[in-house]
């Protein structure tokens, strides 16, 4: 048992030696998950044990994501459960969520609701929050992907509105969407490996490389949706940084319209689809 002080700026110096930045910041988090307490409790404890502190400190440093450490991040101010099989949700991902409710405008027509790629469930269960009337469908190639978005619905409620299927994109689904949301695989095969550590290392490859030009999932999606959507309905797909026109491209020869949403640092991160009223 060590003073709580001393035992943040051990971690916090075992962090800041791998490069972490904001390594205090972190070895409070590290400490108060390993007491099981929040944060701000910390300021109540005198004397700490370290050593399962340090044993995670340790993983951290060899730059594993917090989010696995912990098996928990926060998207859409809902909290879901994270593995390795999974991407971890983040921030900029919202933009999708914004946007499916800035085009759709009277959310109750959004019955139906599609993820491609499902994940953590992340997309599929903020859109479900957004529209109570929709059911929801989460697709994903991996397994054991389906299963953890299928824990995050039941436990955050949404088990009753929504199913998971294990499948290889739209191939296997026969019906139509209000909505159709994805964040696939973009990243360009000949950037993975100057990815930072934490997502080259951690994160499951599948879930990041988009092939050669970084648009092998988008070409499948979008050319996909026309027989996804319903009349007048529209699809949200996560851009990376320099792809949305690209994606535009794909969508009007696909035979829709679509526009860019810009994330929080100007950076066109969803390109919102529309089928256009006669057709579906």
């Amino acid at each position: 048992m060590i003073p709580a002080g001393e035992a943040i700026a051990a971690i916090a110096a075992v962090l800041a030696a791998a490069g972490i930045e904001e390594a205090r910041r972190e070895a409070r988090l590290i400490l108060a998950f390993a007491l099981g307490i929040e944060p701000g409790a910390l300021f109540g404890w005198e004397m700490v044990p370290m050593d399962d502190a340090m044993a995670l400190a340790r993983r951290r440093a060899a730059r594993e994501p917090l989010a696995y450490i912990f098996g928990r991040r926060e998207f859409w101010s809902l909290d879901f459960e994270v593995s390795p099989a999974t991407l971890i949700p983040r921030p900029d991902s919202e933009t999708l969520i914004e946007a499916a409710v800035g085009e759709v405008g009277d959310r109750a027509v959004v019955r139906a609701v599609l993820d491609l790629g499902t994940g953590t469930g992340a997309l599929l269960l903020a859109a479900l929050a957004e529209f109570p009337g929709a059911f929801g469908v989460g697709l994903d190639v991996v397994g054991a992907a389906a299963a953890l978005a299928r824990r995050n619905a039941v436990r955050l409620g949404f088990g009753a509105r929504c199913g998971f299927v294990v499948g290889d994109w739209a191939a296997a689904l026969g019906g139509r969407f209000d909505l159709v949301l994805a964040n696939p695989p973009y990243v360009p095969r000949g950037e993975m490996a100057g990815l930072m550590p934490e997502v080259a290392r951690y994160e499951p490859q599948s879930a990041l490389d988009g092939g050669v030009d970084g648009f092998d999932a988008y070409r499948v999606i979008i050319a996909a949706l026309p027989r996804l959507l319903r009349a007048g309905g529209i699809a949200v797909i996560e851009a990376g940084a320099g792809q949305a026109a690209g994606m535009m491209g794909l969508a009007a020869a696909a035979g829709m319209t679509a526009r860019g949403h810009e994330d929080l640092a100007g950076v066109v991160r969803a390109v919102a689809m529309r089928m256009r009223a006669d057709q579906g």
